[in-house]
């Protein structure tokens, strides 16, 4: 059996310049068809890099509501074939039944979160809403988007794949997962986080990329109170995590960031965190 490919691979490129030019190799991010699929039926098939596809399958299937926890899927497997790779999932009896009720098939490329959708109520549907009452300082915010850019060793490597992460004031930087589709990388470290039976209701999501409806939307299912995003957030992903009662943050810098809603948890004073 083919082994999972890498998630980055050595290329040949030369170098031109106004003067020379130079050959060489460059690291950059692989990209493969991950299938998505729960007893042999295919849900789903997305372009994504090769890595922590136990985490994807998970993060995914929450997202999707097709699993409401780990313990739903009772058994896991990455098959590799000459296409890509499958992530085949058995689920409990009460989960298969209404996967198979509700059964649609989506194809998606990496940078799409939103492909095969059956509705336009579907496409824009309310994100769950936040229960957490934590707040961070303004000291806080900043030190956990400091951690992102050292942590983020895939990107290091290819300067070409988007990174969410989760952080709390007690622990610091818990969990990254990086991926050429944003959404991905969202959904791998919601699947982390799951199967390690951390709730996210006293931390922050952190995002290398631009914050789209489908990003709260996935936050706001993980029970996250805030999103820290380094670019800005669209309209209606403001709308959305303005109901759902999430706090957005954008254009995230080293010495500033922009709160978009509920800046009730943000505070410039000291925060006794309680867990």
């Amino acid at each position: 059996m083919s082994s999972v490919p890498t998630p980055s691979v050595p290329v040949r490129r030369s170098i031109w310049r106004v003067d020379a030019v130079d050959d060489g190799t460059r690291e950059v991010p692989e990209e493969t068809a991950i299938a998505f699929t729960y007893g042999r039926m295919t849900h789903a098939v997305m372009m994504a890099t090769p890595g922590d596809l136990k985490d994807f399958a998970l993060g995914f299937s929450l997202a999707e509501g097709i699993v409401a926890q780990p313990e739903d899927i009772e058994a896991f497997d990455i098959v590799v074939t000459e296409d890509g790779v499958e992530l085949r999932m058995d689920l409990n009896h009460v989960q298969s039944e209404s996967f198979v009720g509700r059964r649609r098939h989506i194809t998606g490329p990496g940078g799409c979160g939103l492909c095969g959708m059956e509705s336009l109520a579907e496409a824009i549907r309310p994100a769950a809403h936040i229960e957490s009452n934590a707040i961070f300082t303004q000291a806080e915010i900043q030190a956990a988007l400091a951690a992102l850019p050292s942590a983020q060793t895939l990107n290091l490597a290819t300067r070409a794949v988007h990174a969410a992460a989760f952080w709390t004031p007690e622990r610091g930087l818990i969990a990254i997962r990086e991926d050429v589709g944003r959404h991905n990388a969202l959904d791998k470290l919601a699947g982390a986080l799951a199967w390690a039976g951390l709730s996210a209701a006293r931390g922050v999501v952190l995002l290398s990329s631009r914050v789209s409806v489908e990003m709260v939307q996935k936050a706001a299912t993980m029970g996250a109170p805030v999103i820290v995003a380094v670019s800005a957030p669209t309209a209606l992903a403001v709308r959305v995590a303005d109901a759902a009662g999430l706090t957005l943050i954008g254009v995230a810098r080293a010495d500033s960031f922009e709160v978009f809603t509920h800046p009730h948890r943000i505070t410039t004073g000291a925060v006794r965190h309680v867990a």
